[in-house]
């Protein structure tokens, strides 16, 4: 991939209002940041923070990891993903994946049924309309018919799609060209290269706690491992990658209703294998290790801790 470089943080940064992030932003590419790439669950959208990022920093390559398939409609996001790319020509990534059925289902209201289908008809919708091609096609999961982006971007942003299982990532290689993933260790990281090929770029959150204190860190990434690892297809991710019976008994207390013993039946083995933590320097370390077992494109989620300084994490968490 020649990537080898890249070095990206997610956006927002937490703890910061985001129009108090100016400074924080545009000192990101003489610390050796590459990237900068969003998220939206319930919060902040996934293209605000980016839009200002265009403007603060011209130099990073900005991505969405992810904006959602079903809650957007696809015209929709082909407006604001041409919006973006005009902004940033030639530096924008345009992550779309399916989020979760809470998002869709639970908070929308709109049935989450046939993932692999959808997104693989909205990358093909995405790269024709964003060409500025006239769309008129009936694909399987949705039906456009005489829609042209005007103006469409001079540089279209390149695709790339949320990817856990086989089939997913296969499809982010054949489509995109380049897979998103997240909650995995550097030793997981052949297992999904080797699906997605070495032409597909990959790229990884990593979620990283900056604190010596094991203890304030394990109970942070405790939390944050019951809350995605018990959503099934973050499940069954961790199956595929062969830690079904270490997850096992957290997935049998979570899904009787037991909170408590859901926390407690996560060992702390996993927390250090799927968030780093420790001081910042070792923290970078083990981001690097990322790299070094085929990853193109770390990109750190701070984990706000306690008395965490976030100016001097996003500094001493930069590229050596």
């Amino acid at each position: 991939m020649g990537s080898q470089s890249r070095w990206g943080l997610t956006l927002p940064l937490t703890g910061v209002p985001l129009t108090g992030q100016q400074e924080l932003v545009a000192g990101l590419p003489d610390l050796g940041y590459t990237d900068v790439w969003s998220a939206e669950l319930n919060g902040i959208d996934g293209f605000t923070p980016l839009t200002l990022a265009s403007q603060w920093a011209p130099q990073l390559r900005l991505g969405t990891a992810i904006v959602g398939i079903y809650t957007r409609a696809p015209v929709s996001l082909a407006v604001q993903a041409g919006t973006l790319a005009a902004l940033a020509p030639g530096r924008f990534v345009l992550g779309i994946g399916t989020s979760s059925q809470v998002a869709v289902e639970q908070w929308n209201g709109i049935p989450f049924e046939k993932p692999y289908q959808r997104s693989r008809d909205m990358l093909r919708f995405l790269r024709e309309a964003l060409a500025g091609g006239k769309v008129t096609h009936s694909y399987e999961t949705f039906t456009v018919n005489g829609f042209r982006l005007d103006p469409a971007p001079e540089i279209p942003p390149a695709l790339a799609l949320a990817a856990l299982r086989p089939g997913m990532v296969a499809l982010a290689a054949a489509e995109a060209g380049i897979a998103i993933t997240n909650w995995l260790a550097p030793a997981d990281v052949p297992k999904v290269r080797g699906v997605a090929g070495p032409e597909c770029e990959l790229v990884a959150r990593i979620f990283v706690c900056p604190t010596a204190d094991a203890d304030v860190a394990r109970y942070v990434g405790k939390r944050m491992i019951a809350a995605y690892l018990t959503v099934p297809v973050y499940a069954a991710f961790h199956e595929w990658l062969g830690r079904g019976e270490v997850i096992a008994p957290l997935l049998a207390a979570w899904n009787a209703g037991d909170r408590k013993g859901a926390l407690a039946a996560i060992p702390d083995e996993l927390v250090d294998e799927l968030v780093i933590h420790g001081p910042p320097e070792h923290c970078r370390e083990r981001v690097a290790e990322y790299h070094t077992a085929g990853l193109d494109t770390p990109v750190i989620a701070i984990t706000p801790v306690p008395g965490l300084d976030l100016g001097e994490a996003v500094s001493k968490l930069a590229p050596a």
